[in-house]
């Protein structure tokens, strides 16, 4: 090797180095002294760092603009981060440093025998990965970089990155020095990688020593530190080497090198490696063997437990470590035992711990009470009183799209559907624990400290990090042209989440007033002359959330309980019909102009009016829901001009386009209202056929918004409204569970993306990406 002044070949450096290569740069040092697969590379020394900032006289313009500066003002702090990060960018780079670079990469080339290699360009911070803090995730990564001017571009992008909101606003928090951390690159051989993952050689969740944990999924280990797919688990005794605990997950995406272009991309993996692949176990007994053998292996060497991350290249067939990092979170205490009483999906992530209630029918919700688990083949809307007071939810049937799923990421509570056997094995009044970030369900009251597991050495979280407030999130969201909405159930609950990051909300179930605040069956109470509630309470309802984020719209639609759900209201059972088949039976629209429903839809009318006339808050859109023909529509929108509520300029009307024939009358329907929103999960099911609360379905694939017949129906609705200048919204978790359909929807240009609580900053920031990759593909076709 040649002599450097600013590089630093991985075989020149060792644990101790921090100061000069941080600690991702040390520790992957001191794997290749340690003899263990590491790919091959260099680090540029933290001191490269420091001579880039004087030699483009950047320290004093630095501390100037770092002085005065409040980090909880969200606005300076964006601010001064963007106009530092501005200045590094477009900084001179030190010709002797620069020089060092290029050479560096030019002999890794020739010493790997590959020309103008691709390689993983990688923050490493000298404060990185101390005892007591880790700076993991604060900075960035760049990955699949190839030839030497893409290099030195992004070398300076990692240095700028030292800069970023969240990494000034951490150091802050933590009381760090901002100009006593400094940045070392790591150049490091692409590893191309077929199954990646993380490997604990403690067991992070339980704090036991004697067991591990590896994680793995399809593609590059991106999706797997970043959240965003849910990986294969293992939990191994170190000292049998067995595997004592399973969960083989649906990875629905995977992270792979662009198609064109440096950097990366996720895909489905159903269409880029096969459907059968979603659900198929990532590692066999061998690989498994191998990495527990070396998981074993580098805690020996360091003499600690260890948080690593691994890569199985496609091409030499061979096991790589990305990084190893000392476990700083693990807790000294008494070893937890957990047994795992039944398995489901997780369809609303955290812990919770109670009795179970077995409720077998909704006769049976009353003797649910506070803290209690809610255990039921599946849950309806008539169940949502006991399910607020639970601390957990379990269901033997249903996917991440039904009921008690939608429901429970409202509330956030803990939920686990599709458990199939819950009701037999979890016994009434049993002290259990659900795990619904892993989907779950344990004997007794554990994982007691840890409330919200999270896998360490995610690369974008930050263990010890101080959470940011829901406003300062808000502040701090990307701004996108198309709109992020969000979805909301019980009113209540706008106080909790007034300040996400979303720009209206679009899509308000009035369902949740009708059992919470009214109780009765519409026509019970026109019937017993207590209409006068009824219009109280759905305007008190509606104004309750209207007020709180006015000026934006909230989008309300109106009831759309089925038949078998009206009758669980007060008086239902006298005037509602038994149907076989509820989900495609008298409901939305029909119900509103058939004469024996026409009057309680008027007091829906009358509630809204007064919402937005007596009250004043004409932020209120009305949206009718499971239209089925024009001339339906046409005659419920004279039921609502007769009521006060006019289609004009100053009271829109929308409805949701989720049943196939509004698909095919698309323009026509358009020409009708102010806007669509697109009722994903109800219009997966009918052009599928598939029941949205099918288990088996679910996981065959079936109910899937990415089925090409679902997306050509989209395509359909976007474009209606686009030629005829009409919004068109979706509402669904489909944008926020599979990136590619978010992109798709983006690109055929839909206006508006409504999602629930947990996900609206994610989508925004998901949405954001999309359309800045949107510009840029149109500005290199120009």
């Amino acid at each position: 090797m040649s002599n450097y002044t600013y590089i630093k070949w991985f075989n020149e450096v060792k644990k101790e180095d921090i100061s000069q290569v941080g600690g991702k740069g040390a520790n992957l040092g001191e794997l290749t002294h340690m003899g263990l697969p590491v790919p091959p590379g260099f680090c540029i020394t933290a001191g490269g760092y420091d001579k880039f900032i004087e030699y483009a006289e950047l320290d004093e313009v630095v501390k100037f603009l770092m002085e005065p500066l409040d980090v909880d003002n969200v606005d300076s702090l964006t601010e001064v981060s963007r106009e530092i990060q501005e200045k590094i960018n477009n900084g001179k780079i030190y010709p002797k440093l620069e020089e060092e670079i290029v050479s560096a990469y030019r002999e890794f080339a020739k010493e790997i025998n590959v020309e103008n290699p691709e390689v993983a360009v990688r923050s490493s911070a000298t404060a990185e990965d101390l005892p007591d803090a880790s700076f993991a995730g604060q900075q960035d990564t760049y990955l699949h970089i190839r030839g030497e001017e893409e290099l030195v571009k992004h070398v300076r992008m990692c240095w700028a990155s030292l800069w970023t909101s969240r990494a000034i606003y951490y150091r802050e928090k933590q009381n760090f020095d901002h100009f006593d951390v400094s940045l070392s690159v790591v150049i490091q051989k692409m590893v191309n990688s077929e199954k990646s993952g993380v490997m604990f050689t403690a067991n992070p969740i339980n704090n036991n020593v004697d067991e591990m944990m590896i994680n793995a999924s399809w593609g590059l280990g991106e999706a797997v530190v970043s959240g965003t797919v849910t990986p294969d688990e293992y939990i191994i005794d170190k000292k049998t080497k067995k595997i004592i605990e399973k969960n083989i997950a649906s990875k629905n995406s995977m992270v792979i090198k662009k198609s064109s272009g440096v950097g990366t991309e996720e895909v489905s993996v159903a269409d880029y490696l096969g459907r059968e692949y979603v659900d198929a176990e990532c590692l066999n007994e061998k690989e498994l063997n191998t990495l527990i053998e070396r998981g074993l292996k580098v805690e020996e060497l360091y003499g600690s437990v260890q948080d690593t991350e691994w890569g199985f290249d496609i091409d030499t067939k061979e096991f790589y470590f990305l990084q190893s990092r000392p476990i700083t979170t693990l807790k000294k205490e008494e070893k937890e035992v957990l047994t795992p009483l039944a398995k489901g999906l997780p369809a609303s992530p955290g812990i919770g711990r109670g009795r179970v209630k077995l409720i077998k029918d909704i006769s049976e919700i009353n003797l649910v009470e506070d803290g209690d688990i809610l255990v039921t083949e599946m849950t309806n809307p008539d169940m949502v009183p006991a399910m607020r007071k639970a601390a957990g939810v379990v269901t033997d049937e249903g996917g991440r799209t039904c009921h008690a799923a939608i429901v429970s990421r409202e509330l956030q509570i803990p939920c686990i559907v599709g458990a199939k056997n819950a009701t037999k094995v979890l016994k009434d009044g049993a002290e259990v624990t659900v795990d619904a970030t892993r989907g779950i369900v344990y004997e007794g009251f554990v994982l007691k400290e840890k409330e919200e597991p999270k896998q360490e050495g995610k690369e974008n979280t930050v263990q010890g990090q101080v959470n940011i407030t829901d406003s300062l999130k808000s502040l701090m969201a990307p701004v996108t042209a198309t709109k992020i909405y969000m979805n909301l159930g019980e009113p209540e609950l706008i106080e909790k989440y007034k300040d996400l990051p979303f720009d209206g909300i679009g899509l308000m179930r009035t369902e949740f007033i009708f059992t919470n605040m009214i109780g009765a069956h519409p026509m019970y109470l026109v019937k017993t002359g207590q209409q006068q509630l009824m219009i109280d309470k759905l305007a008190e309802g509606i104004s309750k959330v209207a007020s709180a984020i006015y000026p934006k719209n909230l989008v309300v639609r109106m009831s759309d309980f089925r038949t078998n759900e009206f009758r669980g209201l007060k008086g239902g059972d006298e005037v509602e019909p038994i149907e076989s088949n509820p989900m495609i039976g008298w409901r939305g629209v029909s119900r509103y102009i058939s004469p024996e429903y026409e009057e309680g839809f008027r007091l829906e009318c009358r509630a809204m009016y007064k919402v937005r006339e007596e009250f004043g808050l004409n932020n209120v859109i009305a949206m009718l829901p499971f239209v089925r023909t024009t001339d339906e529509l046409v005659t419920v929108k004279e039921i609502m001009a007769s009521e006060g509520l006019k289609q004009s300029k100053n009271f829109k009307i929308w409805i949701m386009a989720e049943v196939p024939s509004v698909v095919f009358q698309a323009e026509e329907f358009a020409e009708l209202v102010d806007g669509f929103s697109i009722g994903s999960n109800d219009l997966t099911q009918l052009v599928m056929g598939a029941d949205r609360d099918s288990g088996v379905l679910n996981n065959m694939g079936y109910f899937d918004e990415r089925n090409e017949p679902v997306k050509r129906a989209l395509k359909i609705l976007i474009d209606a409204c686009n030629k005829k200048g009409k919004t068109c919204s979706i509402c669904g978790q489909g944008p926020s569970q599979y990136p590619e359909l978010a992109e798709y929807l983006v690109e055929c240009g839909v206006t508006s993306i409504s999602v629930n609580p947990d996900t609206v900053d994610y989508t925004r920031r998901l949405v954001a990406s999309v359309e800045q990759k949107m510009i840029l593909k149109k500005l290199r076709n120009m």
